[in-house]
């Protein structure tokens, strides 16, 4: 049994707390649906004193860069300690592939290790000059106060420690609201690594509960400085609007639709490998995932080949065997949206070049061959392992194809020409374009973001300091000013 199956409370004001709403949840194993751990779920009233706590503590933990400093370098600790049964759980709880979890696993070291860089630059001073005689104008930066963080489901350990590091790291302090599938690893782990490194109460907050208990709590309660969010672009927007009304601050990653692109000046086989690993990291369950392979006609017909070929030899089934590839998909809503835009798709007559099969609840890969840009499949965000090949007739119809679609996350264009490429990924509409690599990549020093209806905001550093704390000007005047009145 894994250690962190028995966290199955809520982290509130420093204590672990079995929620009061009356109401239950199983987390279960993705592949077999054994159950993992039942939580009581926490009730409005309980995420309502989170808040009111958080706000409590903040001013003291704002202004203590060592003791932030200390907790952090503690959790950090306690990640490395406890590597093998993270990644376990990851495994067991989200069906993560066992690369899947490594990789997770790092990224959330990393965000960690990357927050301990921006703890000095809350409350920086510098100093602009003045066009008047004898001011002295200062430029602070000072925290914001409470950020509420809502988790996604499918990397929920390292895209809530995405937003809940470098907010504790600049002074904020924190409500999380973790996705109760995944609510060990999103919610509970994070919260068992802060106390282990010794946070103090009411600084993170970890709550277990559902939106049909709380309503939309994290967006509305009056403390609420920031919302970060990860997730659908519907959810996205009503936060967004929610949020905009409240005139609050928003960091949305939303929907995706990634285009890989190869131009006719490509390297085949690398692109062939890039593109399955983009596409199947995950069960294809990433909003920065391969969504759509955009093909010049000249490379069509071989890259299709390749492809199908090296998919074919993907292991599939229970990740706990290491060199299985594609997981389950995390629960049956997404299976059966799954398998509907399958069967649309072979109900339009849409080319078959690999049929995937249903083996309890692992999908394997589908894979369809000249695909209309415009159709249904290609334009839907598919979540899960389906793969539209589409055929361009020319480099620049290939960029034109990629930019139809309202999103606007992740991008990858393979070109044997870099400067040209270069070119072509300054126009494609895109927040993240990867020339010669595949869609997701994240980096703690890099702008990560989207465009259009794939979000605002921007994570990675120094970005991620802007966003989380607020610029102040306070003027001096060293000297007695004359006024014309």
């Amino acid at each position: 049994m894994n250690q962190f199956t028995s966290l199955n409370k809520s982290f509130l004001n420093g204590q672990w707390v079995d929620g009061d709403s009356g109401k239950t949840f199983d987390i279960t194993n993705p592949f077999d649906d054994t159950v993992l751990a039942t939580v009581n779920m926490a009730s409005k009233e309980q995420v309502i004193q989170s808040f009111e706590e958080a706000q409590k503590a903040q001013k003291e933990w704002g202004k203590s860069p060592e003791i932030r400093r200390s907790v952090i370098e503690k959790a950090i600790t306690y990640f490395e300690q406890n590597k093998d049964e993270i990644i376990e759980l990851l495994i067991v709880e989200s069906g993560s592939s066992f690369i899947k979890a490594n990789v997770e696993y790092g990224s959330t070291v990393g965000v960690l290790q990357e927050a301990l860089t921006t703890i000095d630059k809350v409350h920086e001073v510098r100093t602009e000059q003045s066009v008047i005689p004898n001011k002295v104008n200062e430029i602070h930066r000072i925290p914001l106060g409470v950020v509420s963080s809502i988790a996604p489901f499918n990397f929920p350990l390292y895209l809530s420690m995405r937003t809940i590091a470098p907010a504790l790291a600049l002074g904020n302090t924190v409500v999380h609201k973790a996705d109760l599938q995944v609510s060990l690893s999103s919610g509970s782990l994070i919260a068992k690594a802060f106390e282990e490194g010794g946070i103090p109460a009411g600084v993170f907050q970890s709550v277990l509960t559902k939106t049909s208990i709380i309503g939309d709590l994290m967006v509305e309660h009056p403390v609420v400085r920031l919302v970060s969010f990860t997730g659908s672009t519907e959810v996205g927007r009503h936060i967004g609007t929610l949020a905009g009304g409240l005139f609050k601050r928003v960091a949305l990653e939303l929907g995706g639709n990634a285009p890989f692109v190869v131009l006719s000046d490509a390297h085949l086989d690398q692109a062939v490998k890039a593109a399955v690993f983009g596409k199947f990291l995950h069960q294809g369950q990433i909003c920065m995932i391969t969504n759509r392979i955009i093909i010049h006609e000249d490379l069509y017909e071989q890259f299709a080949k390749k492809f199908v070929e090296r998919v074919k030899s993907l292991k599939y089934g229970d990740p706990r065997n290491h060199e299985v590839i594609i997981g389950p998909i995390i629960n049956k809503k997404q299976l059966e949206f799954s398998l509907q835009n399958i069967s649309k798709a072979k109900a339009q007559g849409t080319e078959v070049l690999l049929d995937g099969e249903l083996i309890g609840n692992v999908l394997t890969p589908t894979i369809f061959g000249n695909v209309k840009n415009d159709s249904e499949l290609a334009q839907t965000e598919l979540f899960g392992p389906i793969v539209p090949l589409i055929k361009a007739s020319s480099d620049d119809e290939a960029i034109e194809f990629a930019n139809h679609t309202i999103y606007g996350l992740s991008s990858a264009i393979f070109a044997g020409d870099l400067d040209r490429a270069r070119e072509y990924a300054l126009n494609i509409e895109f927040g993240m374009t990867h020339l010669n690599d595949q869609t997701v990549n994240d980096e703690p020093r890099a702008p990560f973001g989207g465009m259009r209806d794939s979000g605002v905001g921007r994570f990675g550093n120094p970005w991620i300091v802007d966003e989380f704390t607020v610029t102040k000007w306070i003027s001096v005047q060293t000297k007695p000013r004359e006024y014309p009145f």
